[in-house]
This record gives structure tokens, sequence and C-alpha cells, in this order.
């Protein structure tokens, strides 16, 4: 039991320490995952099945997910413009 504990941890905190710190999307949209890490604190936000790639990411998510807590938490980036250069 030890050791599954043991390498649970080790996988969700290896996801955080090996994430790319900006990722380059389409359309010009630079993500700064550090800074998200930082400001956000819950994975789960976004990553709700856990670390690694968000399912069902895309333009539609983004729009929807991305935008909504930006207008939520009144920070970030809510205009096409502030996104896409």
């Amino acid at each position: 039991m030890k050791k599954a504990i043991v390498t649970l941890l080790v996988v969700v905190f290896a996801g955080s320490a090996f994430a790319a710190d900006v990722i380059e999307m389409k359309k010009g949209v630079k993500f700064n995952h550090k800074a998200h890490q930082t400001t956000v604190g819950d994975c789960k936000k976004c990553h709700e099945k856990g670390p690694g790639k968000i399912e069902g990411f895309g333009k539609d998510f983004a729009h929807k997910v991305c935008k909504g807590c930006h207008a939520d938490m009144k920070k970030g980036p809510t205009a096409c413009k502030e996104c896409h250069k």
C-alpha cells in the first residue's frame, strides 16, 4: 500500500515538475503554465482527470473554460487580440 501511495505522489509531482513553463498553441496563443499553476493553485480546475494533456482541449474548451475563468476571476485576457497576437 505504501508503495502505491509513493508511486502516485511521484507521478503527480513529476507531472507538474516537467510541465513546460510556456506552451505555444495555435493561432499565436502562448499559455504560461507556470503562472497559471501559481495563480489558480488547483490543478483539477483544468486537469479534471489528473496530470497531463487536458481531455477535450481545443478552441471551444478554451473559449468556454479559460475565458470563463478569466472573467470570473477578473484577471487574464478575455478579448480575442489579448490571446491571439
